[in-house]
């Protein structure tokens, strides 16, 4: 399709919008459906495995500004199998007042999807709001993560002022399983105190449905963390949480990776399968 142009020119952002669908065809899951409009799209499907669907999610300005707005609908249809991830990270950049905004809601119908985006780095005077909500219903599994990056920490650059809000919803059949919704100010407390980050930038949520105890015994006996990042994990009403707080982006990846890895076999019932993106 033809992609509409959406230059602004009175420097409000952008408008953006992705439109995804996944259906199962003939033993395997296909993109059935893709609109978008401005600067969100993917790339054409890949099949690393049987019957699974890998899409790279695109973001060609390359980071979110102040004033923009994106938006992105991901619909998986009974029996089909999506891989939802990103080339690269995510990055939030410094705004002048207007508030940038990304949200992406990933609605489940009897189906299995794994939402497993990079990193996203909020920079230093960065104003942002960063919304998931995923919706599932029916006989459906589903593996995701958040990992949010405050500031450039290799660089030095510490996140010394802005305002985030992140806010994540996992819904099931109409009834709420997790709603976290979080205001972080740069110069805020709970940036440094032992109740909030406790001076770390980097913190990440991973979620995984259904789960069971012995997943969560599982994940505890062996998903190894180095100190002093923190580790943990729990199981609420067939939901497991992990959490990671620590100080680098590498790190938190490299423990839900790991934590996925455990996981992948026992939930959706097949081995861990890494997107060839996150090696290059």
């Amino acid at each position: 399709m033809t992609e509409p142009k959406c230059v602004n020119a009175s420097n409000q952002g952008w408008r953006a919008r992705l439109e995804l669908g996944f259906e199962k065809r003939d033993g395997r899951t296909i993109l059935s459906r893709r609109s978008h409009q401005g600067p969100l799209l993917v790339q054409n499907p890949l099949y690393p495995e049987q019957g699974v669907c890998h899409v790279y999610l695109l973001h060609p300005p390359g980071g979110v500004v102040g004033g923009d707005q994106l938006a992105v609908n991901i619909d998986v249809a009974s029996g089909a199998h999506a891989l939802i991830t990103t080339p690269a990270a995510g990055k939030f950049y410094r705004s002048l007042g207007p508030l940038s905004v990304q949200r992406q809601t990933i609605k489940l119908d009897g189906g299995t999807a794994e939402w497993l985006p990079q990193e996203s780095i909020l920079f230093s005077q960065c104003r942002a709001e960063l919304t998931t909500r995923v919706m599932l219903s029916g006989d459906t599994r589903f593996i995701g993560w958040e990992v949010i990056c405050l500031g450039r920490p290799a660089a030095e650059e510490p996140f010394s002022g802005g305002l985030f809000r992140p806010r994540l919803e996992l819904w099931g059949e109409g009834l709420p399983l997790l709603v976290e919704r979080t205001q972080l100010l740069g110069k805020s407390a709970a940036m440094s105190a032992p109740w909030g980050l406790a001076a770390r930038p980097v913190w990440g949520t991973l979620v995984a449905f259904p789960a069971t105890a012995k997943v969560l015994e599982v994940v505890r006996a062996t998903v190894h963390w180095a100190e002093p990042d923190l580790f943990s994990a729990t199981v609420l009403d067939k939901l497991l949480v992990c959490r990671f707080l620590g100080s680098t982006a590498e790190a938190a990846r490299a423990c839900f990776t790991c934590t996925w890895g455990v996981i992948r076999p026992i939930i959706i019932g097949r081995a861990a399968c890494p997107p060839r993106v996150w090696q290059t």
